[in-house]
Parts: structure tokens; sequence; C-alpha cells
């Protein structure tokens, strides 16, 4: 009777320590560092952008060019604890600090941060300060937010999270940190990575359900749009017959990325494409941020080696 219950509990047992081993890989720290190097990267290229319209687009309405108060509204209408930069104006007046400082301390702040990531100074407190104002931007300036805003918020998320720093941080130099548990790195490398699965499915599920992208019309009408109508229409037109393949195959592509990223033959093929997919989308439309920070994303998630083996973990680690 023990016997026979044994064995009915070792499929379970088994299939319980296959899931614990797909959640908590072992991982190096090399992921990690171009994951914090990438997303430093984009956080600063992002403020530089920003440079000479930053208080124009979120200084109260009568001297910004569009005013946060409508934005700030709807942000509030889903939820008061939404970081704001609201927030941060109503703490700079209690110390009589005007609207115009605040808004140019925020700026700066957020450039510091994003050169702090990409020195691996201070990183954690780095990544919380990049991911606080820029959620505080991307909330106020909600008419204005687009793919790239989403996807830095949640890149600055989990960065901020992650077991920092790495090996290759100035931190890790100057306060000569010991090698972080390399299960933890899996696991957030992990958590990244079926984020990313989850988005792609869903989006390419999505465009498959309408018409738009089996005929190319999306695509048209993307490409042709401004102020992202980088390439003329007498150009594009040359190449209607292309459309529809190309349509198709995003959404394919897309589609089956859960699939074919995680399968060793097919894995640097898949990532390849989707990359040059990105690459393309920031050179013909001009979304350059939107573009850098989804190669970020997919080059620390799957471009990067993949786990280490229990021989190569650090000393001490593989016991635990």
């Amino acid at each position: 009777m023990h016997v026979e219950r044994q064995v009915r509990l070792n499929p379970l047992h088994k299939a319980w320590n296959c899931f614990l081993a797909f959640l908590f890989p072992l991982e190096s720290d090399t992921w990690l560092a171009v994951f914090r190097i990438g997303v430093g990267l984009q956080v600063t290229l992002y403020a530089l952008f920003l440079r000479s319209d930053w208080y124009y687009l979120f200084a109260i309405s009568g001297k910004g060019l569009v005013g946060r108060e409508l934005g700030e509204a709807l942000t509030t209408f889903e939820s008061p604890f939404i970081p704001k930069l609201a927030w941060l104006i109503t703490v700079g007046r209690s110390f009589k600090i005007s609207e115009e400082t605040v808004l140019t301390l925020a700026w700066v702040g957020l450039l510091c941060a994003g050169c702090f990531l990409l020195l691996g100074l201070l990183s954690r407190p780095a990544a919380i300060v990049a991911w606080f104002v820029h959620l505080c931007a991307a909330e106020s300036g909600g008419l204005l937010v687009y793919g790239a805003d989403n996807f830095m918020t949640t890149a600055l998320f989990y960065l901020m999270l992650c077991p920092l720093p790495d090996h290759y941080s100035l931190d890790h130099w100057v306060a000569k940190t010991k090698s972080k548990d390399p299960h933890a790195l899996g696991f957030w490398r992990r958590v990244l990575q079926v984020h990313l699965c989850f988005v792609y499915f869903i989006g390419g599920l999505a465009k498959l359900l309408g018409s738009g992208w089996w005929d190319g019309s999306n695509l048209w009408r993307s490409l042709i749009r401004p102020p992202f109508n980088l390439i003329s229409p007498e150009f594009l037109v040359q190449f209607k017959y292309v459309l529809p393949f190309l349509g198709i195959s995003i959404c394919l592509l897309e589609m089956t990325y859960p699939v074919f990223i995680w399968l060793r033959r097919t894995r640097r093929v898949w990532l390849v494409c989707i990359l040059a997919m990105h690459a393309a989308i920031g050179l013909m439309m001009g979304l350059y941020l939107f573009a850098l920070v989804m190669i970020i994303l997919n080059l620390a998630a799957f471009g990067v080696p993949w786990p280490i083996t229990r021989a190569e973990a650090p000393s001490g680690q593989h016991e635990q």
C-alpha cells in the first residue's frame, strides 16, 4: 500500500521539481549587466530626446504646449495612487520651489539615473529613481504615451527588483560585493522571458483576428500616417504586393514566438527576426525609443548565453 502511494506521488513530485527547475534555473549575471546597461541607455536617450520639450509637455495649461491636467485627471480616475508629476510639484511648493524648478529637477534626476545605470553606480537607487520619475512623467502625459513608455516602465520595474549589482558594475568593483544567488538571477530572467512570450503571443493573436494584417492595409496605414511617414507613399506603392506577405509574417512571427524562442535550434532565428522587425520599425517609422527598448528586452531575455550549469555556478551557490 505504501509502495503504491509512493509510485502515485512520484509523477507529481517530478512535475513539481521540473516546475521549480524551470522557474529557478542557474544563471550568471551577464544577462543582468546587458539589461542594466541597455535600460540605462534607454533612460538617458529618453531624457535627452525630451530635453527641449520637457517643460512644454508637463507645465500647467497656459504655460505648457499641451498641459498635464487632462492626463493626470485620467490617471487619477483610474487610481489616485498612481504617481504623477503633480505629487512632486506639491512637495516642491511646500518648500517654496516653483513648478518650473521642480520639473527641471525631475528631468535632471531622470538623466542622472540613466547615466548611473550605464555605469553601474548606485544601481538600485538609480533604478528606483528612474522608474518613479519616468512613471510620473508617463502618467502625467497620458495622451502622449505610447508603447515605448509602457515597456520602459516595465523594464525599470523589473530592473529595480533584480539582484543588483552585477559584477560588471562600478558598485561591484568599488564595494567588492559577493556574487548573487544564481537561482535568484535565473528567476528574474525567467519572469522577463515569460512576460515577453505573453506580449508577443497576445499581440500576434490580436493582429490575426483583424483583416488589416492579412491584406497589408494596416502596414500601409502605419507607414503613411504622419508623423511616422518617413518613407514616401510613392515608394511604398512599388512594393504593395509585398505588404500582405509582411503583415502575415509579422503575425506568425509574434504568435509562434513563445514556442520557437525556447527551442535551441530555432531560438537564434526567431531572435534575429524579432530584432530585425523592431529595428525596421525604428528606422522606417522613427520610433527609435520603442525599437530600442524592445531590442534591449529581447537581448537580455534570450540573447545572452543560456543558463549556466551547476559546475559553473559561483562557489557555495549551487549547494543551496
